[in-house]
């Protein structure tokens, strides 16, 4: 069965900016010929990888590609025409890295609290502390140093100031916390192997579990690192994407479109919002069509009513789940998408969050009551059609309007700050 796999996350550059080079700084060059040396080695490297990953898969990975460099890091290229649907790379299970590669004496250790994630994250600390005696030495050292990853996780905390005012702020306290209480839960199990394991601290393993979230994809089976697939670079208005088929054991990328040979080969590594794509891999895109911005509702404390709003809310409300880009949603949290079309028309605001704006104007208890007597009647969702009295309805509106116009200009002022005169 052929399955679609994506990227797990969870910008400001047009694509990945060190997704898979070490990048060695211009100015510590002190010469030409350093740097024609410098580009040697490069290329060296990289027509070395794929002979030994086709090695070690027993099979051909790709002949219609290339490694090499582009402006944003290590970069795939077409080395022959590519037509649309062709297979461009395949590459099977066993030449990929999982949770199933983990030491099982140190996996039955593990608690169930311990997540896929951090297990494939100890699987590459482990790989990484082998060094050269690792059989994935030639994938391991490819990746990117912690000095060269930019998800937010490891932004100062002065570089968070600069997005305090978007979602992205609270998301990396939460995941930085993630990433905490995980080691936490490991560490216990890891002190069984001190050979192996006893210098590793909480950055080693916040790096090893970024460049999981950042790389892996993730499928029915779990999560997997797939050398030369990550090479790729993200397109958001891509069709092509990894796919994974679990009867015969490999995953596979299919071409979107023509290429001619030269051509940098792009993939959409999932229909991510630059809020994402910033947490996660550090960059995001000047236009990004699957862009969305998170509002937060509130009822405030003075409002007489506001346990029994909060409770028909909680009521009428769909537990706390994660929308496609991995962020949380709850019953005051409400997610907008830019919409275009030619005709102008689209979703616009949420109904969810009409309903909410809806319930917080009501000034008495009857007015929620027949709000509540209106969803039995009908699809059992609250406040999803206009309040009869029509001056509650516009103040509803204005209120909503009240509140993007407070987030724009919260969004400017920050801009302002930060020294940006554009976004």
């Amino acid at each position: 069965m052929l399955l679609g796999a994506r990227k797990i996350s969870k910008h400001w550059c047009p694509r990945r900016p060190n997704l898979s080079l070490s990048h060695t700084p211009s100015t510590k060059l002190n010469s030409h010929i350093s740097a024609s040396l410098h580009s040697l080695c490069q290329v060296e490297e990289l027509d070395d990888f794929l002979p030994w990953l086709e090695r070690k898969a027993s099979t051909k990975i790709s002949s219609v590609l290339s490694i090499g460099k582009s402006a944003y890091g290590r970069s795939l290229f077409a080395s022959k025409t590519i037509r649309a649907g062709d297979c461009i790379l395949k590459v099977p299970f066993n030449a990929q890295l999982a949770p199933d590669n983990l030491n099982p004496e140190l996996k039955a250790l593990l608690s169930d609290d311990v997540g896929d994630v951090a297990k494939l994250a100890i699987v590459v600390l482990l790989e990484q502390k082998m060094g050269h005696d690792s059989e994935w030495a030639p994938y391991i050292s490819r990746l990117p140093r912690p000095e060269e990853m930019h998800n937010t996780i490891f932004w100062s905390e002065g570089e968070l100031e600069m997005i305090r005012q978007s979602s992205v702020y609270q998301e990396t306290i939460n995941q930085r916390s993630q990433i905490q209480q995980e080691f936490l839960a490991i560490r216990t199990a890891l002190k069984n192997f001190p050979e192996t394991f006893e210098s590793i601290t909480y950055e080693d393993f916040m790096h090893a579990y970024a460049l999981v979230t950042s790389r892996a994809w993730g499928s029915t089976k779990g999560y997997s690192l797939i050398p030369f697939a990550d090479f790729l670079n993200h397109d958001g208005t891509s069709e092509s994407i990894v796919l994974s088929d679990e009867d015969k054991l490999f995953s596979e990328v299919l071409a979107d479109r023509n290429y001619t040979p030269g051509e940098q080969v792009l993939i959409r590594y999932g229909k991510f919002s630059n809020a994402t794509l910033l947490l996660d891999f550090g960059f995001t895109l000047p236009y990004n069509i699957h862009d969305q911005v998170q509002i937060q509702g509130s009822i405030p404390h003075h409002d007489n009513l506001r346990e029994m709003k909060l409770e028909l809310l909680k009521r009428h409300h769909r537990p706390v789940s994660k929308d496609d880009n991995g962020f949380s949603s709850s019953m005051d949290s409400f997610t907008i998408k830019e919409i275009r079309s030619g005709s102008g028309k689209g979703k616009g605001i949420p109904q969810s969050l009409r309903a909410f704006a809806r319930v917080q104007c009501c000034t008495s208890p009857q007015e929620l009551s027949d709000l509540v007597e209106e969803a039995a009647q009908h699809d059992g969702r609250l406040a999803r059609r206009p309040l009869t009295n029509n001056c509650r309805e516009i103040k509803a509106h204005q209120m909503l309007i009240s509140t993007l116009t407070q987030l724009a200009e919260d969004y400017d002022a920050s801009v302002k700050a930060n020294g940006s005169g554009s976004p």
